[in-house]
């Protein structure tokens, strides 16, 4: 037998006798490369209902070689987007192009751990891998002090499944992290640095770490690399300079009390650069003027034809990192306030960004509590293309069945089929 095969794929109708046959046809009257052609022109938001027309579209649809096909010629931009803890909701994929929307199965469940955030969506692939973040442990002393989480899943999208994979070898949420992809379609690192234990019920304090991982994909392995030069949480990063540097920009790197009692961030002002080839760290300058106050909103790491695009969102100003002179310039504001209670969620889809809330009838704060209830609400993306210094808005009706908070817990992510 070939190893080369996909098994699930279903062999032309010109290569192989067995195609004749009423169960390996996918459209009577057409050849299987045309038929293949036909689905991969078909949203991936509908893929998962579709399967169930036949056991011939469920092989096709689910195949390595048709998502590496929707892979290369990037025919889908699908936003993902994980409103809470993973393991309790259903996340969503929301495919930018056909506005559908398509569910996603929980992640696999701990019963000692709740209400997991501040982690990371990696899309790798057509794998998700969603790696640390911070949690309450029913079996930790005192309960209610939240701690970081080391675990990693990996989320499979030709079936829809979940995988436990290698967790890392120290514990973080709110880290920076970039993808070294290699030639493999599913092979390559990830790299993760810094981070800490805070937690969305709590606006400061918590620990710091400035240790460095990288994983290895295929081989399922962490392996520890130089450490920051300094205690840094909430940061971004990103690759640059053909993949050859690793630079992490902004976050927190200590907190102090006002009178004693009130917890403070003391946010980081310079930029740090690690060489991935020589793995050591140096200083990138100050990336605010000596005239200009810290800015300290969300911030997302985009990519626009193979260059990193960085956006920081500060109530509704936008400001863009500018790699080459170490500097946030002011970009733009977005056209419309959120609602009263309500803030942002940002991603960046197809070198545009995507600012998302969402509107719902009732109020905000009586909200929170999730409940059924025939009005969803809509959510509201306003898309800023950076090239034409333009704005656009798209309305679509929310899945959820609740008020979704994007202010801390929701994590997007960005995902090119």
């Amino acid at each position: 037998m070939n190893s080369d095969v996909d098994p699930g794929e279903i062999p032309p109708s010109s290569t192989t006798a067995e195609s004749s046959s009423p169960s390996s046809i996918l459209i009577p009257g057409l050849p299987n490369e045309v038929s293949r052609t036909i689905l991969s022109m078909i949203p991936y938001a509908h893929h998962a209902r579709l399967k169930s027309t036949s056991k011939s579209w469920k092989s096709a649809l689910s195949s390595k070689s048709f998502l590496n096909n929707l892979i290369n010629h990037n025919r889908n931009n699908l936003i993902c987007i994980f409103p809470q803890d993973p393991s309790i909701p259903k996340p969503y994929l929301f495919d930018v192009n056909a506005v559908a929307w398509c569910p996603l199965p929980p992640m696999p469940c701990n019963p000692h751990v709740y209400g997991l955030c501040n982690f990371a969506a990696v899309p790798l692939g057509f794998h998700i891998y969603i790696i640390g973040g911070s949690h309450f442990d029913t079996r930790s002393f005192p309960i209610n002090r939240p701690s970081s989480s080391s675990s990693m899943f990996r989320f499979n999208l030709r079936d829809f499944s979940w995988e436990n994979r290698a967790s890392m070898i120290s514990a973080r949420g709110s880290f920076a992290y970039a993808v070294i992809r290699s030639s493999g379609d599913n092979s390559g690192n990830i790299v993760v640095a810094g981070g800490g234990s805070r937690h969305m019920l709590f606006g400061a304090a918590g620990s710091r770490i400035r240790l460095v991982e990288r994983y290895d994909v295929v081989a399922d392995r962490w392996e520890e690399l130089e450490p920051l030069p300094g205690f840094r949480a909430g940061c971004v990063g990103f690759l640059e300079r053909e993949e050859r540097e690793f630079r992490v920009v902004g976050g927190h790197s200590r907190s102090r009390t006002v009178s004693g009692v009130f917890p403070v961030d003391e946010y980081c002002r310079d930029a740090v650069v690690m060489g991935l080839e020589d793995g050591e760290w140096r200083q990138g300058g100050d990336m605010w003027g000596d005239w200009e106050n810290v800015r300290a909103g969300k911030m997302v790491v985009g990519d626009d034809c193979g260059s990193p695009l960085v956006f920081m969102i500060d109530v509704n100003e936008i400001f863009r990192y500018d790699m080459s002179s170490n500097h946030w310039v002011y970009e733009s504001r977005v056209p419309e306030k959120a609602p009263r209670g309500s803030t942002f969620g940002i991603v960046v889809v197809a070198g545009e960004l995507y600012v998302l809330t969402h509107l719902y009838g009732d109020d905000f704060t009586e909200a929170r509590r999730p409940r059924r209830s025939k009005k969803t609400g809509t959510m509201c993306f306003q898309i800023y293309n950076p090239k034409k210094k333009a704005w656009r808005t798209r309305v679509t009706k929310s899945p959820f069945p609740c008020h979704v908070d994007i202010k801390s817990p929701a994590v997007l992510s960005s995902i090119y089929l």
